[in-house]
């Protein structure tokens, strides 16, 4: 038998983007190891079809850059399943590429948006119910572009690399609490979010990776779930990297 199988019994999950890519692969692990999850992502419909795939308890359509929206969300999650331990920021957004010069104003905001104020509305609004109980454990899903930053794509990198002052911020906060804050810097790896980006865009990535090849949804999903486990007690506000030997701090 798995040794960690039913390493999340008891514990009550929040995945955002968790209707596709790496947020339904950590929502339906933490599924499969005895936990509760609640999805949150923007489109209703499929969340509905999702949860009913891996067997999520409850999900929540809503906007993560919309802070009164995600507090909404937050509240009812927290009704749901009776408690939160447990946050996934999957949530995000590459944005359009080009020089920083040619950028388009309105996708810098959009990005920054969603990746980073809306990481901030979500941990803002979960941590409350985490201190209620003493416990937590916050996993924030930034970028090797956060570290190295991508050319081309300067408010995806941009919004990464605030996430992970962001992350250390808020888990020194903590440090004396129960709750744990924590961050992975994945390089490339296959999801549906590839779909919002051209090719070049994609072989450049993949090329920088001394591996060779794009990481897979569940190798991710295992760093986060450990992240997000009661074995993860003595890391908070750090960065974790899973990159195929891309970063090299």
């Amino acid at each position: 038998m798995n040794a960690y199988a039913q390493r999340f019994e008891g514990r009550c999950a929040v995945v955002t983007g968790g209707a596709s890519g790496v947020g339904r692969e950590t929502a339906a692990r933490i599924i499969a190891e005895g936990g509760q999850v609640c999805l949150w992502d923007l489109d209703a419909t499929i969340l509905a079809q999702v949860a009913g795939e891996i067997g999520a308890i409850n999900y929540q359509a809503l906007d993560v850059s919309d802070p009164e929206a995600v507090a909404r969300a937050a509240d009812a999650s927290a009704a749901a399943m009776g408690r939160i331990d447990i946050l996934v920021v999957g949530a995000g957004v590459t944005g359009a590429t080009g020089p920083v010069w040619e950028f388009p104003i309105d996708s810098w905001r959009r990005v920054i948006d969603i990746n980073l104020n809306g990481a901030f509305y979500c941990c803002r609004s979960v941590v409350p119910h985490m201190l209620k109980n003493d416990y937590g454990r916050i996993v924030n899903v930034s970028s090797v572009a956060g570290k190295e930053g991508n050319p081309n794509a300067s408010a995806y990198s941009a919004s990464k690399a605030g996430l992970l002052g962001f992350t250390k911020s808020l888990g020194k906060e903590l440090a004396q609490t129960g709750v744990r804050v924590n961050a992975i810097t994945p390089a490339t790896f296959k999801s549906p979010i590839l779909a919002q980006l051209p090719q070049s865009q994609i072989d450049y990535m993949q090329s920088k990776i001394p591996m060779g090849r794009l990481g897979e949804l569940a190798e991710v999903a295992s760093l986060i779930c450990w992240l997000a486990s009661e074995e993860c007690s003595f890391s908070t506000a750090a960065t974790f990297d899973i990159s195929g030997g891309r970063t090299t701090y």
